[in-house]
């Protein structure tokens, strides 16, 4: 389109020109990045007139409402309609089949979208007093054609951007006014919306009402599924009523939330979206769905959305289970969320280049940290000699049994899936592991303060007992207090876990922030304790050599070097992976950083002790005889 506009293009500048001469109304562009792009398009080639125009004659319509344009009016027709709910009553009253052919055989251009949305619009206002099965499918035949996918993009040029909310609710307050005769009545089959009907009561078998829609497109079927507890049918007055479902599996594509302040909406659809018409005292239902991108990474968020709003609302639903294939939700049904369907998270970062750091990382930090207590039980009795060392080796020792533990947690809650036979395993995995990465990070801040009381208090010293019990109640206790606090509030909501994967859940409950929260601060007071270090070891004397400025400058470093790893400060950089729009580059360093941890406690808290070493040393020789440690 960049040849439509004639003008120069300056940025933020706009155009219009006219549609083609089969069609009225006019394109819009914008310039963006020196080049005009369509922004906005009304052409339609529908009218009021052109929907019951007669073939045989030269009649004229009036026009259906003020939003829908129209072409100059011949006031000589013999017959004047007002309205579209006037001229389907003269024409075709029984089933609205009079005006499927004419939207079928239009191009479905943005104009004639807009326009098809506004016939809907006003056909459920006016037309939904008795509205049948054949009204339905007519209706229902009516919408398919602009949902179709060939027809989806031209939706992103309307100037109306609520018009695909405008549809659903359209399509929601119809569809609730239809009346099923059969027990069951599969009421409109089209491609891209189908409509199924149920009688519904309080003696409905196995305590639950269950029905499925399948959506067939070119590639593969979509499922959906809604259930009504028993406790919900009870409710239900002793005469039969009716439940009718709608599913969508396009419409999710397209339905534009209104935008909030300050706020980038961008969350796409990972299902079906399933609008519900259910007995009014009928709150609770369950709702199954298959996920459309099965990814592991793709995180799946139950949602309803709220008509009155025009956006997802989150707090409508639970996630019940999840699964790589499908997610179950718990939502409440209301009068202004009757429609639900499965958000993707934006923030997952799909590459496979993380899956192989994380997967050869936490195999080199395994035997790392095997290699890392063996050495520890080799030397122990030549390297405590000092409380401070005891301590500090007892730090080192428990650091690495809870990383060990943690990194076996993680390997195998990941070979478990949040369903219904493996949910328990899935919530003591998931215990485990936040409590034993608890038990790092607070291991990490004792042996913080303890450096900090070595290099301050230098004239009294703590009893080794007293060491010991603060150190056990600081890097096992506080963890197992904040783990079993977190365990009992969230997991009977259901919302202990995640639904694609056991850790905590952050969507419904923010469970996560147990784990996160502590593990921020703790690296915040590591960081003050590597400053304390550098501050406290850069003592040079006056008039010092620049080569003994460098030398302290090394020995910060060094220090630096060695703390940072080992107290868990390489995890800073988890805070740059939760902020959306992360580059790849970061959440690479952060897996790198934290899947190789066992190593770095093996190289900087272990095999860089020079004491350590020299235990070593002693052992080999002594196992090698006197004679070889004589020469």
């Amino acid at each position: 389109f960049s040849e439509k506009c004639h003008g120069p293009c300056i940025s933020s500048s706009i155009c219009s020109q006219p549609c083609a001469k089969q069609f009225y109304g006019e394109i819009g562009f914008s310039c963006n990045k020196k080049k005009w792009q369509k922004s906005t398009e009304t052409c339609t080639s529908l009218s009021v007139e052109t929907l019951f125009k007669d073939p045989n004659s030269e009649a004229r319509l009036s026009v259906a409402a003020a939003s829908i344009p129209l072409r100059v009016l011949d006031f000589r027709a013999p017959e004047r309609i007002e309205s579209v709910a006037q001229g389907i009553r003269q024409h075709c009253p029984v089933d609205y089949a009079c005006i499927v052919d004419v939207v079928k055989a239009s191009e479905a251009t943005s104009g004639n979208i807009a326009f098809i949305v506004e016939l809907l619009k006003n056909i459920s206002i006016d037309l939904s007093d008795n509205v049948t099965r054949e009204k339905m499918k007519s209706y229902s035949s009516v919408a398919n054609h602009i949902l179709d996918p060939a027809a989806l993009a031209n939706w992103a040029f309307i100037p109306d951007e609520s018009a695909s909310s405008d549809l659903l609710q359209a399509v929601n307050l119809f569809a609730r006014q239809l009346h099923i005769h059969n027990e069951f009545e599969n009421i409109a089959d089209e491609r891209f919306i189908q409509t199924k009907g149920f009688h519904i009561h309080q003696n409905t078998s196995q305590g639950s009402f269950n029905f499925s829609v399948s959506m067939s497109n070119a590639t593969e079927g979509i499922l959906g599924m809604v259930e009504i507890p028993r406790q919900e049918l009870w409710k239900l007055r002793p005469n039969a009523s009716q439940a009718i479902s709608i599913a969508f599996p396009t419409l999710g594509a397209i339905l534009k939330e209104a935008p909030l302040q300050n706020v980038s909406l961008h969350r796409p659809i990972n299902g079906l979206v399933l609008s519900l018409a259910l007995p009014e005292r009928v709150n609770e239902i369950l709702l199954t769905f298959e996920r459309i991108n099965r990814s592991h990474s793709a995180r799946a968020q139950c949602a309803g959305w709220h008509s009155g709003k025009r956006r997802w609302d989150k707090e409508a639903c639970t996630t019940v289970l999840g699964s790589k294939n499908k997610v179950k939700c718990r939502c409440n049904y209301t009068n202004v969320v009757t429609s639900f369907s499965i958000l993707m998270s934006p923030k997952s970062v799909t590459d496979k280049i993380l899956e192989y750091i994380t997967c050869i990382g936490l195999s080199v930090s395994i035997l790392s940290l095997v290699l890392c207590l063996f050495i520890e039980a080799t030397v122990w009795s030549r390297v405590v000699v000092t409380e401070i060392a005891y301590m500090r080796h007892v730090c080192i020792v428990n650091i690495a049994v809870s990383l060990l533990t943690a990194n076996v947690c993680f390997i195998l809650g990941s070979n478990f899936n949040v369903r219904a036979q493996d949910h328990k395993w899935c919530v003591a995995v998931t215990f485990f592991c936040h409590f034993f990465y608890l038990c790092l990070f607070f291991w990490m801040l004792f042996k913080a303060l303890l450096i900090t009381y070595g290099i301050l208090v230098v004239f009294r010293r703590m009893l080794k007992s007293r060491m010991m019990v603060l150190g056990f109640a600081t890097g096992y206790g506080c963890p197992l207090v904040i783990a079993v606090i977190t365990v009992a509030i969230t997991e009977p909501k259901k919302g202990y876990l995640r639904p694609e994967a056991c850790w905590l859940n952050w969507d419904n409950t923010k469970a996560l922030l147990a784990f996160a929260a502590p593990a921020l601060v703790i690296v915040a007071v590591n960081l003050v304790v590597v400053l304390i270090v550098a501050v406290n070891t850069q003592r040079p004397s006056i008039g010092s050599s620049k080569s003994q400025d460098v030398a302290i400058v090394m020995r910060i470093s060094k220090n630096i070097a060695i703390l940072t790893p080992l107290l868990g400060l390489t995890w800073g950089f988890g805070i740059a992976t939760l902020i959306e729009g992360t580059s790849l580059m970061f959440h690479i360093i952060f897996a790198l950083l934290n899947a190789f941890q066992g190593f770095f406690i093996l190289l900087f808290g272990t095999i860089s002790d020079h004491k350590i070493r020299d235990a070593l040393k002693m052992k080999m020789a002594s196992l090698k005889g006197k004679s070889r440690a004589a020469e």
